[in-house]
């Protein structure tokens, strides 16, 4: 777990996430709760290398989670996609943060 509010990014570490997971830094802003639209980040015209310096002096702009596991790297957006990357489930019942349903009493994914 990296606590990248707290301890920032550097530059080889978002690139890496960013390759592994087959993301551009356009890809990975996070645009809602963060200040992209007031730094201007959201115009089509601000290249990937302004969106990744503007994520490396202002950590919240990564969206997140991006898991990492030896099945793989992904921007769990939605989150029950973070559920592909783990080795088990984790034990039933499981719910979103909305309370959706994502793994029954007997342990099985829902829907």
């Amino acid at each position: 777990i990296v606590d990248y509010l707290k301890t920032g990014w550097t530059r080889p570490q978002l690139l890496g996430l960013f390759a592994a997971a087959g993301l551009t830094p356009r890809g990975a802003l996070r645009t809602t709760k963060s200040p992209a639209v007031e730094l201007g980040l959201t115009d089509p015209s601000v290249d990937d290398d302004a969106i990744l310096a503007a994520m490396l002096a202002h950590p919240v702009l990564v969206n997140r989670p991006i898991v990492c596991t030896a099945k793989g790297v992904r921007l769990c957006r939605p989150s029950e996609t973070v559920l592909d990357l783990l080795d088990r489930l984790p034990p039933g019942p499981f719910a979103k943060e909305d309370g959706a349903p994502l793994i029954d009493p007997e342990g099985r994914r829902v829907g």
